[in-house]
């Protein structure tokens, strides 16, 4: 049997590798920050290490058998950081992050500290050196609100439509209203910052106000 010394090594080490992470998706505001995902790499290594504590007391052969629930356990809690809104689905990141803090506390319950640490590196990699380089080279798409001040709404809203069914955007939220005189024609759009500036080279004109407004606060 383990000690109580390895063990609590064991369960430590695994939550600091989950605070870790914890800490980039806090300083981005993204859920499972850092007392969410150092409870998801404790309570992993937790169950690895009863799992086998506990077959080895009871006589058991099968010494995972706790353990090999758990892929299918944090599956829920994935899913619940996953949701579906107007733009499509969100928080798949935050799901897999989630996901593989499962993986690096069972490895870290296991007493695989290189490979929990190595992990946790990976992941660290991924979620801040990955996703700078994609906002440095703009490929990552984000959802934008276009306003467009006009006192030719009808065929703005006409090239708009033909503009983004081009392009092969999806619009959302397409309205138009008045302010005094002038129409106001709006959409959402998840768009690249190459799609968005086409977008304004397009439309804007002489008679023609554009605004480009970001929609915060979406989960990633």
């Amino acid at each position: 049997m383990l000690s109580f010394h390895e063990i609590f090594l064991r369960m430590l080490f695994a939550a600091g590798m989950g605070a870790a992470i914890g800490v980039e998706r806090d300083l981005h505001r993204r859920p499972a920050g850092i007392r969410t995902s150092a409870f998801v790499c404790l309570a992993t290594a937790l169950f690895t290490i009863l799992s086998n504590e506990l077959a080895r007391l009871w006589g058991d052969t099968s010494g995972t058998r706790i353990a090999s629930n758990i892929v299918q356990g944090i599956g829920f809690l994935g899913a619940g950081a996953i949701l579906k809104d107007s733009a499509g689905f969100v928080g798949m990141t935050t799901a897999a992050t989630i996901f593989v803090e499962a993986a690096i506390g069972m490895a870290a319950g296991g007493g695989m500290y290189k490979v929990a640490a190595a992990a946790t590196g990976i992941v660290l990699f991924g979620l801040v050196v990955l996703s700078w380089a994609a906002e440095r080279l703009h490929l990552r798409a984000r959802v934008r609100v276009f306003r467009f001040t006009t006192s030719h709404a009808e065929n703005v809203a006409t090239e708009i439509q033909q503009l983004m069914a081009g392009m092969k955007v999806v619009m959302n939220h397409f309205r138009v209203s008045m302010a005094g005189v002038k129409t106001i024609v709006e959409f959402e759009a998840d768009v690249s910052a190459h799609q968005q500036a086409q977008i304004v080279q397009q439309l804007s004109r002489e008679g023609v106000v554009t605004e480009v407004v970001p929609v915060e606060g979406r989960p990633e």
